[in-house]
């Protein structure tokens, strides 16, 4: 029977490095509708929504024709917005699409999608990618991932792991900012209490790992470029308007 998959980009308005980013300007259009427009590219997903908890966003949403739904201010995390969201949208798998990544390739998302259909026994896949800038290894906003030879996460951290002892050349990977989760996995984090270490790197994935289940890792190459702060909106505004003059993004 097929799945039911619902994409869901978690939207709030007072980020603490950046407040206002989903509606910060690219191109003429808000941040939060470039995602939209890549994600709705995606013919697996059955309903695309933005989450939000300002009615700013609401607002600009429904300005653009997005599907938006409201939910609450108190969420710690994404995943955690997300599952009051799945409580109006019913879906068998839920994809987590980051609001500040307006470079996103619908390729990319399609492989968490793809790799949760072809492994039944996994409840959450993650995607990520090879470091290719040395200043990101060291970045606290980049999260590092490691994981076991079957792509089994077993850490992730705003440290630059592992750490090369030995001096040898290492391949540092990043976690991206998709992942796919069943119903049944997003229950769990959302009625799981935050983990000690969740708590220390604020990283809400390692609900998961301290709990003792399973997320596997997908390495992807993704060139996206996710929007922290304003300095890393000018890099995405310049890389934008390079791929919208090679055809490769409309802005329609």
């Amino acid at each position: 029977m097929k799945m039911k998959v619902a994409g869901i980009i978690p939207a709030r308005y007072k980020s603490t490095r950046f407040p206002g980013k989903p509606l910060a300007d690219l191109c003429g259009k808000p941040m939060i509708w470039w995602v939209y427009h890549q994600v709705k590219k995606i013919k697996a997903f059955d309903e695309i929504y933005v989450a939000t908890d300002d009615e700013r966003i609401e607002a600009v949403c429904k300005e653009h024709n997005m599907n938006v739904v409201m939910t609450s201010e108190s969420h710690r995390t994404g995943t955690d917005r997300i599952g009051e969201a799945a409580e109006k949208i019913k879906a068998d798998v839920y994809v987590n699409i980051q609001g500040d990544e307006p470079l996103v390739e619908p390729e990319t998302i399609k492989t968490a999608v793809r790799a949760l259909a072809e492994k039944p026994e996994i409840e959450v896949v993650n995607l990520m990618t090879k470091i290719k800038e040395a200043t990101e290894i060291n970045n606290p906003t980049i999260v590092k991932v490691v994981t076991a030879n079957d792509g089994r996460g077993i850490f992730l951290s705003r440290s630059p792991i592992p750490y090369p002892k030995i001096g040898v050349d290492i391949d540092y990977y990043k976690h991206i900012g998709i992942y796919a989760l069943r119903a049944e996995a997003l229950k769990f984090f959302c009625s799981a209490p935050v983990g000690k270490i969740e708590a220390i790197e604020e990283i809400e994935m390692l609900r998961f790992i301290e709990n003792g289940k399973h997320i596997h890792f997908v390495e992807v190459g993704s060139n996206t470029v996710a929007v922290d702060t304003p300095k890393d909106l000018i890099k995405v505004r310049r890389l934008l308007k390079n791929k919208i003059m090679e055809r490769q993004f409309e802005n329609e």
